[in-house]
């Protein structure tokens, strides 16, 4: 049964490959030279399988979410002052006009507090959401080739003090982090041989080089089973999704996201916090939906927890594994070490399993080829949805018997997390909307398929712009700026440029950043890809990356020669009302130009199908054909579950 099955894979994924209905234009990425930087330290303590480690003196404990950890705040005792000596370089470099940014700098050393903190969030949407999230990356690392020149915007991730992911934006974090801070150049293997990023193999047929990918799969999973742990249909995705993105020796199966913080770099502070996200999918909920009020969880180098009032609280991301009860680690509990493998954290964040179901049902083909596999596949899920295993499994739940008064999951022994997306919050904004990060500037960079044609509508602003109205108090005092509606981001073309939120922090309800939004737009390629689109060759993820780029720099400033001034106004404008400034004259009319001024046009628009910016004026009069969801794009999905169940049925969990 099994050798069939990895036939029917291998013969669907080889015969029918998944078409590309991609723009022939062919841009050249970035780059820089030198080889592809160390990884992470590879912690683990039997590969992917949890086992005893050493515990500390100091027994782990769960505390509550009433700050900040102890160890984000020693970290950013380091890191601070190297990310205010980055702004220091990088506001002279934005040349504001008639401000000595330098001079305003070095007046506040004395109080930093004075002085921006800023953040930087990537949205999910799978490949598409990792490869344009990458070329925005690219746009403000100092280290991209090009990047400091006059019209660019390097050095805003040098300045940056967090940096968010969720699914194909965690994925981005996950490339990027447990390869020890490399650059999208070096993962992209432009310049040099060996890029991690061969897209040219699908995640169903595994990298080449790797025989035996299907039974590394399965051994892995294999043996985080027999150590006792509870697997679901998100495992064999994580090992999958690491061969892709971390490449190590076997798929990068030793790399824990908590081995972020042993790394000298990071520790030092020369890095930016990067944080991943998942929803909590309530305990005994099969339900496919997840509600709008979902308790947010993050994974951070230390930990992983939510500052969400139905969780409040924290677990240190290293012994998560082990038997916690009532927040305290009993005396005859062992310290149990690898759960929090980095691909599973990956793989937790786009555990999508259980919205796929809804999408095949909602799928329509007059194809009785296509018919036949849908009703499989919608059947072979609603089992897995029926068994509890479409989700992200975190057994034992480490916040069991801890505030039973608020936590809604203090009663489970299981702790079920799913897509961070799944509650249309596609944009990783909640832990840097937490007051005590003191955020003053996010840039959210969004690459959602909310249109028919997968380009974004703003709906992920608009999700948490509504969550935090919530009067149930989901939001727990969180403040997040207006937002209009999505068929005023079309209308009025927010979702085709960037655009600032909550200039003014007196129109908002506490403290919170400007938001900086960087839709995914058509500007020197059609980017639009569908979200289970699963092989690219190198031509088309480098023409993705390089839009996204363009995208973020405003064409290297181009599209308009104020742009890298109007960032630096946005990164600067909470320091200005903190510190009474008189703002210079530049930042009125790059205010007038990007901030939302709360007009709307709420008129229902039918279709968005967007011309490239960049292109000639001949060529501006053409329309993309429509990314949707192609018969191919479906057959991909029915092999990715089939992989999954393939390795769930071989160890007999199905």
């Amino acid at each position: 049964m099994v050798t069939w099955a990895t036939a029917l894979v291998f013969a669907i994924a080889l015969i029918l490959p998944i078409d590309q209905a991609f723009s022939e234009t062919d841009n050249d990425v970035k780059h820089v030279a030198g080889s592809r930087c160390p990884r992470a330290l590879p912690n683990a303590p039997n590969g992917y399988a949890p086992a005893s480690v050493e515990c500390p003196i100091d027994r782990p404990v769960i505390r509550n979410a009433n700050g900040l950890s102890r160890d984000e705040i020693e970290w950013l005792q380091n890191r601070r002052p190297l990310a205010i000596s980055a702004m220091h370089d990088l506001l002279h470099r934005l040349n504001i006009t008639g401000f000595d940014a330098r001079g305003y700098i070095d007046l506040h050393l004395g109080n930093e507090s004075n002085l921006p903190t800023i953040g930087i969030a990537v949205s999910g949407g799978g490949h598409r959401a990792l490869l344009n999230g990458a070329g925005a990356v690219a746009a403000l690392d100092a280290r991209t080739e090009s990047s400091t020149l006059p019209g660019h915007l390097g050095g805003i991730l040098q300045a940056a003090t967090y940096i968010s992911g969720l699914s194909g934006g965690g994925w981005l974090l996950g490339s990027i982090f447990v390869n020890n801070f490399t650059t999208i150049p070096a993962l992209l293997g432009d310049s040099t041989p060996g890029g991690v990023w061969d897209f040219n193999q699908s995640i169903l047929i595994g990298p080449l080089g790797q025989p035996n990918y299907y039974r590394d799969l399965r051994d892995s999973v294999l043996s985080k089973r027999d150590a006792g742990f509870n697997v679901s249909i998100t495992d064999p995705w994580a090992r999958a999704l690491s061969f892709q993105l971390i490449n190590g020796t076997d798929g990068g199966i030793s790399y824990t996201w908590s081995s972020l913080a042993l790394q000298s770099t990071f520790s030092g502070g020369n890095m930016p916090m990067p944080i991943i996200t998942a929803l909590e999918r309530a305990p005994n909920n099969r339900e496919q939906l997840i509600a709008a009020n979902a308790t947010s969880f993050e994974f951070n180098p230390w930990e992983m927890g939510s500052f969400d009032p139905t969780t409040y609280a924290f677990a240190p991301l290293k012994y998560i594994g082990s038997n916690f009860s009532n927040g305290a680690l009993p005396d005859d509990e062992a310290c149990i070490g690898g759960l929090d493998n980095a691909g599973f954290v990956m793989g937790t964040s786009s555990s999508i399993f259980n919205q796929v179901l809804i999408e095949v049902n909602r799928f329509e083909t007059t194809s009785s080829l296509l018919k036949n596999l849908t009703t499989t596949l919608a059947a072979i899920l609603t089992n897995i949805s029926e068994a509890n295993l479409d989700i992200a499994i975190y057994e034992p739940n480490p916040f069991y018997g801890f505030n039973n008064g608020t936590n809604h999951n203090a009663h489970s022994s299981e702790l079920h997390l799913v897509d961070a997306a799944l509650d249309l919050q596609n944009l990783p904004l909640p832990p840097l909307l937490y007051p005590a990060r003191n955020l003053d500037v996010v840039f959210a960079v969004d690459s959602s398929a909310d249109t028919r044609t997968n380009w974004p509508n703003g709906a992920s602003m608009v999700a948490t712009y509504e969550r935090y109205q919530d009067p149930r108090g989901i939001g727990n005092g969180t403040s997040f700026p207006s937002t209009p509606d999505t068929n005023t981001f079309v209308n009025l073309g927010l979702n085709a440029r960037p655009t600032f939120f909550g200039c003014n922090s007196s129109n908002m309800t506490g403290p919170g950043p400007v938001i900086v939004y960087i839709p995914n737009a058509p500007y020197s390629y059609f980017s639009n890809v569908s979200t289970f689109e699963l092989t690219y060759n190198a031509s088309t993820r480098n023409a993705i990356v390089q839009n996204g780029y363009n995208v973020a720099t405003q064409a290297n400033g181009s599209l308009d020669t104020s742009w890298p001034a109007c960032v630096g106004c946005a990164i600067l404008t909470r320091s200005f009302e903190r510190t009474e400034t008189e703002v210079p004259d530049q930042y009125q009319k790059c205010f007038e130009r990007y901030c939302w001024d709360g007009a709307l046009n709420s008129t229902n628009h039918p279709s968005y199908d967007p011309k490239l910016a960049l292109a000639p004026p001949e060529d501006k009069k053409k329309n993309a054909a429509p990314k949707v969801v192609s018969s191919c794009n479906v057959i991909a999905l029915v092999v990715a579950v089939q992989l999954s169940v393939l390795v769930l049925s071989s160890i007999q969990v199905l």
